[in-house]
């Protein structure tokens, strides 16, 4: 029970003008029903207690939480009990909503919130069964001391969650009431933080789309036309991760300093396109169906595309102004109202061995630890290694049995029950094979498969009769049990980088890049992760899962893995490309990397600071994290400056280019342009081309149907064509415009008759004439565009006024009533930046310039001094709407700006402003 109730300390003017914003919040909602309900004590009955005395059972001494003038919580105690204890009552006081609507999802448990709209999701997540994997790795995965801190935790939140209900918890939860009156959250369990992981490997997971989009195109699409827009990862020009090193294959030992050689590829097997090609033809109702609801799945967490990733970079103090390493991260996530991350210190009063703890950086609500940050001796910071972790697997199945290797097995069945707010109840059951659960199950409007298709290229793939149509299952390293959360607590605990990637070795999933640094000057970086070998196949198109041949063979060993230590060149640069050239590396990891256009702009800018002896400084790593420069805009300016428009209307946005040095300023007009003709060459050249299943919803085109190869018109003169539209939302769509479409215009830019420049207008023209008339028609098209949006005057364009962020509240923001999405959402803010920029506020060139990702906190470590180290957060600390703490870093974050981060506890009680 509370000792001393003073609440929130005065925030001098700002707390005024808050209340004034709700009351007028309140005036407005007065005439819609809600006014009477929605009192200033409802929306403020959740603001947390960040002052005086609590008594908090269980705590085996005092814990002090101290809070900045941001709502930053720095949790100051005598064990890691206490520290996990009080870190779980923190983050339920700031953000037990989210908290609660996250092991909802993970749980498949979301229709008990929300009802009905959610059961196919909830279906979908039952059928992978996230929550089932979290309780096997907490029964037998785990070690002892996890176990002890997650348990700490549960009842930090169990705690809170005792004395707060309903509207005491967050107001959204008060509009909860309204459509599932009664709702009461459950007390937290263990596995509710273990589960989390689930559904950030779920974001990260790798090539999984890009396997389902390759199959999906081939109903339009040759294999050779599919492989081109597909194109090799450019080793030549944008360098990989690791940049030497070799595997003793002898002892599958990775050794950074050996000389690298070709490889032969012998760990893995060279794929079969053109057979799984023909096996996806075969499939395109099945795979259409279930690329819807995996979409649907994302819906929480954000959409997966190119333009998920993040940058981290470290340079050693030989290059540095300070004289010891700079560390600089920044994940690339969709935005999220409140973010995704949450910012908080955890200090051992006394570090010893038995209260190991002294870490500050960035973790999730709902999980303990600290999971990107730094403690009292190293850095680390991680990105998306990318590795293909996940497969497809065509299955020839009945009700009870699928085939394999010629014999009928029997399915792995269970059944579900899906409770449902304010409806009833929904079983089903999920039928499981030796490749994962058949998710192809989880759509009730599959419809039976077309035509007969190969699978396989070679004599002895043989595919048995379709029938009504192959299943498809789901193989994914997350569905197995790993210890991932043992390694959050070692990286807390590291020391040194033996420590480090001691720790490293249980980050099974999701797949990261690590890197390091530490105060005695080194840097390093370690690349994890549960990553399979195939023993037949390469992971792009679906494989056949009736032919063992096609099986997971076994895992890369972690001493395997590609890893650097303290590198001749004195830095590391991860931002999503490939680790290693693949030609001096046996084991396959992937295909599908991203293309190295923001690491290989962050080694150039690094490589330019460094020359002749130049120095780095923190404020030069701050400034190279919003580098707005446009990589595609360096390639494709040239050319479009060189067509003669006559069009005088188009002429003068033309001219915009013209000097421009290729900076996506907020304010720039010239940017404005040219990420509209990018939009409109895209669309042009590839989108119109592409199946209605990777179109953007609602765009319809006249379109040949796929199987009918005649002429245009019949005998009696009526067209053939047949109107098509789009299936895709608009953040899912392709052409997307990240970087593997630099690639492919890269590849194609100086061949002005390729195939892929011909359109409906410029079809039978002559060869060289196909490019140019193309950009000629983007241009105009790009003109007409921005006119409508952003007026004729193109002296007020500017590519802010098209590239915007509005943060919406995850649940009841974007599905809730209009008013209540009125009150939890924030924006819109201009953005500078782009896709594919270092400064990576992405945006889906087939749906439109709203902002898709963004960096969703950065960071700048300072190993020579932690107390100059700087961070930002996308929001705030707080979760609750029209709290000062909800987003109020966003501002600063849009401009590019940081924060001071505190870490000392000199420093800490100089920047407290609340104490508990």
């Amino acid at each position: 029970m509370p000792a001393n109730k003073t609440g929130s300390s005065p925030k001098k003017k700002s707390r005024r003008l808050r209340l004034i914003v709700i009351a007028v919040v309140l005036l407005l909602l007065g005439g819609t029903g809600f006014g009477t309900y929605w009192s200033i004590s409802t929306v403020r009955a959740s603001f947390p207690e960040t002052t005086g005395s609590l008594q908090l059972k269980g705590l085996s001494d005092p814990v002090q939480v101290k809070r900045d003038g941001h709502g930053i919580p720095q949790i100051y105690g005598d064990s890691p009990e206490d520290l996990f204890r009080a870190q779980g009552f923190v983050q339920a006081q700031d953000r037990f909503w989210e908290m609660d609507v996250r092991r909802h999802m993970t749980a498949g448990r979301l229709s008990e919130m929300f009802g009905s709209s959610q059961v196919e999701t909830d279906a979908f997540l039952r059928t992978m069964g996230w929550r089932r994997v979290a309780q096997k790795e907490y029964d037998t995965k785990l070690s002892p001391a996890t176990k002890k801190y997650l348990r700490a935790y549960s009842a930090g939140v169990n705690a809170y969650l005792k004395d707060h209900e309903g509207k005491a918890l967050s107001v959204e939860y008060a509009a909860l009431g309204f459509k599932n009156d009664g709702y009461k959250p459950e007390k937290w369990t263990p596995v509710d933080s273990v589960a989390w992981l689930k559904a950030m490997a779920w974001d990260l997971r790798g090539n999984m789309q890009e396997e389902v989009d390759r199959a999906l195109a081939s109903s339009r699409l040759s294999a050779k036309q599919i492989e081109e827009l597909y194109p090799s990862y450019p080793y030549s020009r944008n360098k990989p991760i690791v940049q030497g090193g070799a595997l003793n294959e002898a002892t599958d030992e990775f050794d950074p300093k050996a000389t690298s050689t070709d490889s032969t590829g012998s760990a893995g097997a060279a794929g079969t396109v053109n057979g799984a090609n023909g096996a996806a033809q075969g499939l395109q109702s099945q795979l259409t169906s279930m690329s819807k609801t995996l979409e649907k799945v994302p819906a929480l967490l954000g959409p997966n595309g190119s333009g998920i990733g993040s940058n981290s970079w470290v340079v050693s103090g030989r290059h540095t102004t300070t004289g010891k390493p700079l560390l600089a991260n920044d994940p690339h996530l969709a935005p999220q109202l409140p973010s995704v991350w949450y910012q908080m210190g955890l200090h051992c009063n006394q570090v010893t061995s038995k209260c190991p703890f002294d870490t500050a950086g960035y973790t999730f609500s709902g999980m303990p630890g600290v999971v990107i940050g730094h403690n009292q001796d190293i850095s680390w910071g991680m990105t998306n290694l990318g590795a293909d972790v996940s497969d497809l697997y065509l299955q020839k199945v009945t009700a009870s049995h699928y085939l394999y290797d010629g014999k009928q097995v029997p399915f792995r069945s269970r059944e579900e029950t899906i409770k449902v707010a304010g409806g009833k109840s929904r079983t089903i059951t999920v039928r499981s094979t030796d490749n994962g659960p058949i998710v192809s199950d989880r759509d009730e409007e599959l419809t039976n498969v077309g035509k007969s298709a190969p699978v396989g290229s070679g004599a002895d793939d043989v595919a048995p009769d379709r029938g009504d149509g192959y299943a498809v299952s789901l193989k994914w390293t997350a569905l197995s049990p790993s210890n991932s959360m043992d390694a959050v607590f070692g990286l807390n605990r590291a020391r040194n980088f033996d420590d480090f990637r001691k720790a490293a070795r249980d980050f099974a999933v999701p797949a990261q890049n690590l890197i390091y640094a530490d105060t005695k000057g080194n840097i390093g970086y370690q690349a994890p992760g549960s990553i399979p070998v195939r023993a037949k196949g390469d992971g792009r198109y679906p494989a056949p899962g009736w032919d063992s041949r096609y099986r997971w063979s076994k895992f890369i060993p972690q001493s395997a893995l590609p890893w650097e230590y303290n590198p001749d060149r004195g830095y590391i640069v991860t931002a999503n490309q490939a680790v290693i050239d693949k030609k001096k590396y046996p084991y396959p990891l992937t295909d599908d990397w991203g293309y190295g256009a923001r690491s290989q702009r962050i080694t150039d800018l690094i490589e330019s600071k460094i020359k002749d002896g130049g120095k780095i400084s923190t404020d030069d790593m701050q400034s190279l994290q919003t580098d707005n420069s446009s990589e595609i805009a360096k390639v494709l300016t040239p050319y479009l400056l060189k067509i003669n428009v006559k069009d005088p209307f188009v002429r003068e946005a033309q001219k915009l280019l013209e000097g421009w040095d290729y900076t996506q300023d907020a304010d720039s007009s010239a940017a404005a342009y040219f990420n509209a003709v990018w939009r409109n060459t895209l669309m042009l050249a590839f989108g119109e081309k592409m199946p209605k299943e990777l179109r953007v919803k609602g765009q319809c085109l006249r379109v040949r149907p796929a199987e009918d190869s005649g002429p245009l018109e019949d005998l009696d003169g009526n067209t053939r064509l047949v109107r098509e539209c789009g299936t895709r939302d608009a953040d899912q769509a392709q052409p997307d415009g990240g970087d593997r479409w630099y690639e492919v215009v890269r590849k194609i830019i100086k061949d002005p008759g390729n195939d892929w420049w011909k359109t409906a207008g410029t079809r039978n023209q002559p060869g060289a004439a196909n490019r140019d008339e193309l950009l000629a028609e983007a241009m105009k098209d790009a003109r007409s565009e921005l006119t409508a949006k952003l007026g004729k005057n193109i002296n007020t364009w500017s590519w802010g006024r098209l590239h915007r962020l509005t943060l919406k509240n995850q649940t009841l923001g974007t599905e809730g009533p209009g008013v209540v999405q009125w009150m939890l959402n924030r924006g819109p803010w201009d953005l500078a930046g782009g896709e594919a920029a270092v400064n990576a506020t992405g945006w889906n060139a087939a749906g439109g310039y709203d902002v898709t990702w963004v960096p969703s906190m950065r960071m700048v470590v300072n190993l020579d001094n932690f107390d100059k180290s700087r961070w930002i957060n996308l929001t705030g600390a707080s979760g609750h709407a029209y709290n000062a703490h909800y987003t109020d870093q966003t501002e600063k974050w849009a401009k590019g700006e940081l924060l001071l981060w505190a870490f000392s506890k000199t420093a800490v009680d100089k920047s407290t402003d609340d104490q508990l």
